[in-house]
């Protein structure tokens, strides 16, 4: 008898989680259902997978060439789906697209009326994630394509969309917010560096800048919306480190707002559409990207 899809399935989500019963919650059955298919697995293949324990579940050296390999598997059966449901040359039907959060809410909204009507049968089913996890869920073939930075992802194509500067936003009161023109890195010295938490290519990105300027990243806040920056910035907390796409948006509502771009070429970041080097869609992608990138020019434009 042969291993079944979804024991794979089951296989990898306790690889993922070290135990039984996270894996079942993350696979949404239950544990008893979860256990038994991989005792079933185990007993089939004549191998022991995983070594059981009060403290979790570790793989054996067999488990993990196991693992190795059902991922694999898994990404081409996705792809097979991908050729199903795309097996014309044309995007029809639906698209599992992935974005990072800094850049899916003020890109895509620009880009709707060019996708539509490039391709009227294409339905984006949108998901915004850290980079972190855009890259294990393109890589498990949840995501058809992903928006994020290149830098951030191995055995994947990708196709340009955009180079995105960084701007700096500070109470109105603050020397930063009442100069003019771009802000060089020695004037970000001795200042805390508000960004978003680990996991998102924007902290990287800032601490670089932080340890280049001699500024430090805040400790004591971490945010979980480039909003929640800019806001706890205008409160004091800091001085909020915010991209392109963002700073110009918001500055077209709030007159307010006096976002200055910072002139160095750690400040910025490379976006693209990415997608697995396996995937059956790179031609149909390429042209997705085209609706994409205009959009971003249109709007980086007023930079």
């Amino acid at each position: 008898m042969r291993p079944t899809l979804r024991q794979m399935q089951y296989l990898i989500a306790v690889a993922d989680t070290g135990k039984f019963g996270d894996a079942a919650r993350a696979v949404n059955v239950s544990q008893p259902s979860l256990s038994a298919q991989i005792a079933e697995m185990e007993a089939s293949l004549g191998v022991q997978l995983i070594e059981r324990s009060r403290r979790g579940a570790m793989l054996t050296g067999a488990g993990e060439e196991l693992v190795r390999r059902a991922r694999k598997i898994l990404r081409e059966v996705e792809d097979l789906k991908a050729v199903a449901r795309f097996g014309r040359r044309e995007l029809t039907g639906r698209l599992r697209l992935g974005v990072l959060p800094t850049v899916g809410p003020y890109l895509l909204p620009l880009a709707t009326r060019d996708l539509h009507t490039r391709f009227p049968d294409l339905r984006l089913s949108v998901r915004e994630e850290r980079t972190v996890d855009l890259d294990e869920h393109l890589q498990k073939g949840e995501f058809d394509t992903i928006i994020s930075s290149p830098i951030d992802h191995e055995n994947v194509h990708h196709e340009p969309l955009f180079s995105e500067r960084l701007y700096v936003c500070a109470p109105a009161e603050d020397p930063l917010t009442r100069g003019e023109g771009p802000v060089r890195l020695k004037d970000l010295k001795g200042r805390a560096l508000l960004t978003l938490g680990q996991g998102h290519r924007l902290n990287a990105i800032i601490r670089e800048v932080a340890a280049a300027s001699g500024a430090e990243v805040s400790s004591e806040y971490e945010g979980t919306s480039l909003d929640a920056i800019r806001l706890m910035a205008e409160m004091g907390a800091g001085v909020a480190i915010l991209p392109s796409l963002y700073a110009l948006s918001e500055a077209r509502l709030d007159r307010g707002l006096n976002a200055r771009l910072i002139d160095h070429p750690l400040a910025r970041r490379e976006i693209s559409l990415i997608w697995r080097d396996t995937s059956p869609l790179e031609v149909s992608l390429r042209e997705l990207a085209a609706p994409l990138r205009s959009a971003a020019a249109k709007l980086l434009r007023h930079e």
